[in-house]
């Protein structure tokens, strides 16, 4: 069952809100993935039986009645303590307050269930975590699920919840997407609302929903932007193939699928990239050390040895330098803007390559052994670097680890993206790739 037809059965009376909830619940509490670190009983099961009262008073629960979903450990929970996957906020005073995106979500009826593990503050793209540990991938557990939002991608994967809520900076909520074989969505910067979720880098910031179908990523995105999905039809968007850096460094079944989609596309060179990537790193390193240096005087050895190197570093670098990185940012994008006028959809890579190994977690990237937690961005990054929305979409692999490729639009097209990858999934392009659901 997908979110869309969770919320049907509810709102036609059909199911009941508290038992599919309640089948959610034991899924979450039997987690084998390491993706969950706090199932929410109590609350999850009193928003079901206030969508059952709805119903049962003949009023409308919402486009979303019914529906479990889980958020990545960084959004604000009433009554929670906001840990953004580290130890030094375990015992933070609690959230007053849920999140923005979970007001919206609550308000059409869907059902939070769980939070969900991450790359201690979303610096990674492993879900390597120091205090809940590694998330594994539903597809073989030995491999990584991808981060920073691996939890939030793994519980869809496996079934546990048709939906759940991540961040992407960098490429976290379209790498996780990619290696576990969901649809996942890295908005328009800004698009989507961030208050009350704990930043890492607010220049790329933003947040987005992992699921198994186009249809349910609409229905998401539609609740959290208060805009609706219709677009030109698919047949009349203006498709581009990205070539240079994105043609290397990629799974052979990627650049064969993107070739046989869009056969005719032109291939298109997009300049500077490695240095967009390395102006990237700047960025999310000099805004993270400076958000941190306070705790990391206070309780640095709080912090996964891991993290606190980098946001050390990054806490150690001029001014300057962050500015010069700006002012490139800016170019970069008008040029980019420029250079694809003419199109609608560019296709790319998501991840370079399949899950990693937990016991081995690198990839090869131009010859070279790299680790994973900081090079499974390398097609994501420049992308986050221009603001512009991309959603990864999953390949249709049967029987194979997932693979994904990013649609990549113009600011605020989203809904051609959405309508894009709804015609690849007709034409068994794509297609979520989740093992059986627990909770169906």
């Amino acid at each position: 069952m997908t979110a869309a037809a969770i919320a049907a059965a509810v709102r036609a009376g059909q199911a009941r809100a508290i038992d599919v909830v309640d089948r959610s619940l034991a899924a979450l509490a039997g987690d084998r993935m390491n993706a969950v670190t706090r199932v929410l009983t109590e609350r999850a099961r009193d928003e079901a039986a206030q969508v059952d009262a709805a119903i049962a008073a003949g009023r409308d629960p919402g486009p979303l009645a019914g529906v479990p979903y889980g958020v990545k450990d960084l959004f604000d929970v009433a009554g929670l303590s906001t840990t953004a996957g580290s130890t030094l906020y375990a015992d933070a005073p609690p959230a007053t307050a849920d999140a923005e995106a979970i007001v919206r979500l609550r308000e059409a009826g869907a059902v939070l269930v769980a939070t969900l593990n991450m790359d201690e503050f979303a610096y990674g793209f492993a879900t390597i975590n120091a205090r809940h540990g590694t998330t594994r991938n539903p597809h073989d557990p030995e491999r990584l699920a991808g981060g920073s939002s691996g939890g939030s991608a793994a519980v869809v994967a496996a079934g546990y919840v048709p939906f759940a809520l991540g961040s992407d900076t960098n490429g976290s909520i379209r790498v996780p997407a990619s290696l576990t074989g969901l649809y996942g969505l890295k908005p328009t910067h800004a698009a989507l609302p961030m208050q009350g979720v704990f930043p890492f880098a607010e220049s790329f910031d933003d947040i987005g929903p992992f699921t198994a179908s186009i249809a349910d990523m609409a229905a998401i995105w539609q609740v959290l932007s208060g805009m609706t999905a219709e677009a030109a039809s698919a047949p009349d968007l203006r498709v581009a193939r990205l070539g240079g850096r994105f043609r290397t460094n990629a799974d052979p079944d990627q650049l064969a699928a993107i070739d046989a989609i869009a056969p005719t596309a032109p291939l298109i060179e997009l300049p500077d990239i490695a240095r967009a990537r390395s102006a990237a790193f700047v960025i999310t390193a000099f805004e993270g050390g400076a958000l941190h240096a306070e705790a990391l005087g206070r309780a640095a050895m709080q912090f996964d040895p891991a993290t606190r190197d980098r946001l050390l570093a990054g806490a150690l670098l001029p001014r300057a330098l962050y500015d010069d990185a700006q002012a490139f940012r800016a170019q970069f994008r008008q040029t980019i803007l420029a250079l694809i006028a003419d199109y609608d959809v560019l296709l790319a890579p998501a991840a370079p390559c399949v899950a990693p190994p937990i016991a081995d977690p690198r990839i090869l990237i131009d010859g070279a052994m790299v680790p994973a937690r900081s090079d499974l961005g390398l097609h994501t990054q420049p992308i986050s670097f221009t603001g512009f929305p991309a959603l990864a979409v999953p390949l249709h692999r049967p029987g194979r680890l997932p693979l994904g490729l990013q649609l990549i639009g113009k600011p605020g097209t989203e809904p051609a993206l959405l309508r894009y990858a709804a015609m690849l999934e007709h034409n068994a392009w794509t297609g979520a790739t989740a093992p059986p659901g627990e909770w169906a």
